[in-house]
């Protein structure tokens, strides 16, 4: 009889995942809002989302979105991590 656990089913993995999609989606917020920001505020110049033929604007929405994919991705790498570590005390 093995006394190793089974490896945890995908669905394990879920939670994790969504925190990292949440998490890397305000990240990713965070960092248009304060490029944003700091263009209106330091530069004096505020950003022309309708005037930039919509590049800025697929930019401002792209930012995040990547960073969400990115945040899930890492979120599912790390989870995956600690589950093999889980199952080999000694290492």
């Amino acid at each position: 009889m093995s006394t190793r656990s089974p490896a945890s089913p995908a669905s394990a993995k879920v939670p994790a995942v969504l925190a990292g999609l949440l998490a890397g989606g305000a990240a990713g917020t965070l960092l248009t809002e304060t490029v944003g920001a700091f263009s209106a505020f330091v530069l004096g110049r505020a950003l022309d989302v309708a005037g930039t033929g919509g590049v800025l604007l697929a930019v401002f929405v792209a930012v995040p979105l990547i960073c969400a994919a990115l945040g899930a991705v890492i979120a599912l790498r790390r989870a995956g991590r600690n589950n093999r570590r889980s199952h080999h005390p000694g290492r």
